[in-house]
C-alpha cells in the first residue's frame, strides 16, 4: 500500500481489522435503502482502500462515499472493531481534491454558514424552533461547576434547551459555565473534509476549555458530544495536543450521562405520552444506548418500542443538504415508526434530528431534556 502520512497508516490499521462479514449490510439505512453493496461500509472501505493505493476512482466513487450517513450504526454491529468513522472521514479527506470545482465551492460555503455566527443568526432566528421558557435560576447550594457546550447552531435554532439544562443543574447545585457560539466543536469541518480548519476550532476550544474551572463538560446535543470525545483520534500520540485532548475527551458527559447518577426527584416533571428518537450520536458514536431510555423509564415514562431504532433518521449533520432525497426517505421511515404509537410528542437528545423530524411531522419534537422542569 502507498503510504503518503499518518493518516494513511492510520486507514491501513483500520482497513486491515476489516474480515469482510457483511454483518454490516443488516444495519446501513443507505444498504437498506439502496440494495447497492457499493452503499455498505464493506463497500465503502473498498472504494477507500482502491484510492490509497492509487487505483481507479472515479465521480462514481465520490457518490457512494458522500451518500454513507457516518452514522456508525456499524460500528456497533461490527465484530472486528473496525473503526469506519475514522475511516470513512480519512478516505473523504484523500478524494476531496478530486471533486468538481462547484462541489468544493458549495461544501466550503454551507461549513462557513453554518459556523460562522454572523452569517447563520440572522437566518437562524427566523427558522428558531423555540423560545426560553422561564426565568434563570441560581443554585442556592454550589456543590460544584460544569462547562456547557452552546453549540454553533443550537443556542439560535432552540435555546430553550441549554435555558432548561442551566435551570436544572441550578437545582442540583451546580454552578454553569456556557461556552461561546464562536467555539464550534469542529465536527462540520470535520466531516466535510476540512480537517485543518477543524484543528484550528479544536485547539482553539481545547486551551480555552482548559482554563476554565469546571469538573465535567456537558453536552446536550449528542452530535457535538461525540465530536469531543473523539478530539485524542485527531492527533497523533507523540502531539502535545494529544494528552491535552485526552483530558477533554475524559471530562465530556452527554447530559444523560451526567444526570443518571443524579437525584431528579427534586425536578418537576411534564407527564405526556412520548416516543423516543435516539441519535446515532448517541447510540452508535458514544455508545450509550438505552441510557435516556431508562433516564426516562425512572421518571415514570411508559413508551411503545420503535421499530428500527437503530436506524438513521436522516439528518446526520449536514446530510439532509447534500443528500435531501435519501435524507427525505429515511426521515419518512423513521416517523412512521416514531408515530405509530400516536405519541403526543415525540423527544430526541440532538438538535440535527430535532430540527429534521419537526419538518415531517405536526407532533412536537423536542429534547428530552425539556421534560424536566427545574
Amino acid at each position: 500500500m502507498q503510504t503518503i502520512d499518518i493518516k494513511n497508516l492510520k486507514a491501513n490499521d483500520i482497513i486491515r481489522k476489516c474480515v469482510h462479514c457483511g454483518f454490516c449490510l443488516a444495519t446501513c439505512p443507505t444498504y437498506q435503502l439502496l440494495g447497492d453493496e457499493l452503499d455498505s461500509p464493506r463497500g465503502r472501505i473498498y472504494l477507500i482502500k482502491s484510492a490509497l493505493e492509487g487505483r481507479d476512482f472515479s465521480q462514481q466513487s465520490i457518490k457512494h462515499l458522500d451518500r454513507c450517513l457516518t452514522c456508525r450504526s456499524c460500528e456497533t454491529t461490527c465484530p472486528s472493531g473496525v473503526e469506519y468513522g475514522q475511516l470513512v472521514d480519512i478516505g473523504r479527506a484523500f478524494v476531496e481534491q478530486k471533486r468538481p470545482l462547484w462541489q468544493r465551492v458549495y461544501r466550503y460555503s454551507v461549513r462557513q454558514f453554518l459556523t460562522t455566527p454572523i452569517l447563520f443568526n440572522p437566518v437562524g432566528r427566523v427558522l428558531r424552533h423555540s423560545k426560553v421558557r422561564g426565568a434563570s435560576i441560581k443554585p442556592l447550594v454550589k456543590t460544584g461547576k460544569v462547562l456547557l457546550l452552546g453549540g454553533c447552531v443550537q443556542g439560535v435554532l432552540a435555546p430553550n434547551i441549554n435555558h432548561r439544562i442551566k435551570n436544572i443543574l441550578a437545582k442540583l447545585g451546580y454552578e454553569t459555565t456556557e461556552t461561546p457560539q464562536k467555539q464550534c466543536c469542529g465536527a462540520i469541518d470535520q466531516h466535510l473534509s476540512a480537517s485543518r480548519d477543524a484543528l484550528i476550532k479544536i485547539k482553539r476550544n481545547i486551551d480555552a476549555w482548559l482554563q476554565v474551572e469546571a469538573t465535567v463538560i456537558i453536552s446536550s446535543a449528542s452530535g457535538c458530544g461525540v465530536m469531543v470525545k473523539d478530539y485524542p483520534a485527531l492527533f497523533d500520540e507523540s502531539d502535545p495536543y494529544y494528552q491535552k485532548a485526552q483530558h477533554i475527551a475524559n471530562k465530556t458527559k452527554d447530559i444523560a450521562e451526567f444526570l443518571v447518577y443524579q437525584d431528579l426527584s427534586r425536578l418537576n416533571v411534564k407527564q405526556v405520552n412520548i416516543s423516543y428518537h435516539e441519535p446515532c450520536t448517541l447510540q452508535h458514536g458514544q455508545k450509550l444506548g438505552g441510557l435516556v431510555d431508562s433516564i426516562l423509564h425512572s421518571l415514570g415514562y411508559q413508551q411503545m418500542p420503535v421499530v428500527d431504532s437503530h436506524l438513521c433518521c436522516g439528518s446526520a449533520g449536514t446530510y439532509s443538504i447534500f443528500q435531501p432525497k435519501l435524507s427525505k426517505q429515511l426521515k419518512i421511515n423513521k416517523l412512521k415508526n416514531l408515530t405509530a404509537s400516536n405519541p403526543e410528542m415525540i423527544v430526541t437528545a440532538n438538535i440535527g434530528c430535532l430540527m429534521h423530524l419537526q419538518k415531517g411531522t405536526k407532533t412536537p419534537v423536542k429534547h428530552w431534556i425539556e421534560l424536566l422542569e427545574a
